[in-house]
């Protein structure tokens, strides 16, 4: 056990403290104020304070783990070794900066609290992130400086032994429309056949005709696909479905559909399901709890993970709201316009919030790579968005990390703008191309 002592013991503290000793490094971790229960310890410790009381492990101190609220806080980055830090105090111990309070406000989202300018669907825009602007979104910066702690720790205390963490992958899989053609009513069809007429569009006429007949599967019907790709290669994967009633942004199939429900009962019987709240619930929480009771009467038990559909996150009130839901995970920590790690880790935290200072039951999974994000935003072709993704996958490796990929059913239709794309997923995915 690693003793830390401090002048002051804080929710703040004890929540960044945790994750980075407990959940990244590996090795369990407490605090005191007491000078002499410090000195008498016989085990690893350090002192996180202004000053040192001896030649100990020593972090000094920055405000920001012993303030309440959100406050504005100056950033200026330096470098500790090959690895950009801020709150850097120029200090004669082999921490130069404080590592504490800079994981802190990167993994709280600190700079979501403040005022920001919002995306064209209110979001937290990556170009506001301080990891966009420095240049180390594609970096799980958290967990760099945590593990170059953890090596200080083992050369200080000769004889520690901390098992290394265990590299996990995660997919995910986001059902905004369920099927292409199948299942949307005759209005719908009628309209999506118009609209191809008058856009020459006669391969999807043909298509459109030979689904509705029975005579060819719905092209977003790929999920017998990826069930295989994650039996037959051990991936984890877990499908959050969108039930929301139709609006601009959420137009999938009916929830009272019964093929719909029949499926997605289907597929919980191999995978983990969650629900992918609507486009409008970041700013309703009546119709996240409508979505959430709807998906617990179709699995018949209680939903216990999420994705905001768009990513439509806002701090604190998303998660707050999620909490109070009894929501267990959350998916939605990325950006849509850009790939990387929005909270600077890859490894899954507890939200912890500012309003109220504590830290909150609700988990977060952040995700790394999202492939409208690659294909969209970014519009590169497959091979060059697989390069991508394998160089994320690489930070995350390095750190023994959780990468988790975002795709969607539609990927693996290899139709339209997803032409190319389903091999993509099967390729990141297959043991035997790895």
């Amino acid at each position: 056990m690693l003793l830390i002592y401090t002048h002051k013991i804080t929710p703040r503290l004890t929540f960044v403290c945790k994750q980075l000793f407990v959940r990244i490094i590996g090795i369990p971790v407490s605090f005191t104020t007491e000078v002499s229960e410090f000195i008498s310890h016989n085990g690893p410790k350090l002192t996180y304070s202004k000053n040192p009381l001896g030649n100990e492990l020593f972090v000094k101190s920055n405000e920001l783990l012993f303030e309440q609220g959100v406050n504005d806080v100056e950033i200026q980055m330096q470098q500790w070794g090959e690895l950009p830090v801020f709150f850097y105090n120029n200090s004669k111990g082999q921490v130069p900066f404080d590592i504490f309070a800079a994981s802190f406000y990167l993994l709280s989202r600190y700079e979501e609290y403040v005022p920001h300018v919002q995306d064209n669907h209110g979001r937290f825009s990556v170009y506001e992130s301080l990891a966009f602007e420095k240049g180390f979104l594609q970096k799980p910066l958290v967990d760099c400086w945590a593990l170059k702690l953890k090596e200080i720790i083992l050369e200080r205390f000769d004889g520690l032994v901390i098992p290394d963490k265990t590299y996990n992958e995660i997919s995910t899989i986001d059902v905004d429309n369920v099927f292409a053609y199948k299942e949307k009513g005759i209005i719908r069809n009628l309209g999506g056949f118009v609209r191809d007429f008058f856009k020459f569009r006669i391969e999807n006429i043909i298509e459109r005709i030979l689904v509705l007949l029975r005579l060819r599967k719905d092209p977003f019907d790929t999920y017998d696909e990826i069930l295989k790709i994650s039996k037959e290669n051990n991936v984890k994967t877990i499908f959050f479905f969108l039930i929301g009633d139709y609006t601009t942004y959420d137009t999938n199939v009916s929830s009272s559909n019964n093929v719909f429900r029949s499926l997605i009962k289907s597929v919980a019987d191999y995978v983990d399901v969650g629900l992918h709240p609507s486009y409008f619930t970041m700013h309703n929480n009546a119709k996240m709890i409508k979505e959430k009771r709807k998906m617990e009467q179709i699995l018949n038990r209680p939903v216990l993970k999420t994705r905001q559909h768009y990513l439509r996150l806002k701090l604190p009130d998303t998660y707050q709201n999620l909490t109070e839901l009894e929501v267990e995970e959350d998916h939605s920590m990325g950006y849509a316009k850009e790939f990387g790690f929005r909270a600077s880790t890859c490894t899954p935290f507890y939200f912890y919030d500012l309003d109220f200072e504590i830290q909150t039951p609700l988990k977060i999974f952040p995700f790394a790579v999202m492939d409208t994000t690659l294909n969209d935003h970014l519009e590169l072709v497959p091979v060059v968005a697989k390069s991508k993704i394998e160089q994320v996958r690489r930070e995350v490796q390095k750190v023994n990390g959780t990468f988790i990929t975002l795709f969607h059913n539609e990927t693996l239709s290899d139709k339209g703008r997803w032409k190319g794309w389903g091999g993509l997923y099967k390729s990141i995915y297959s043991k035997a191309e790895k």
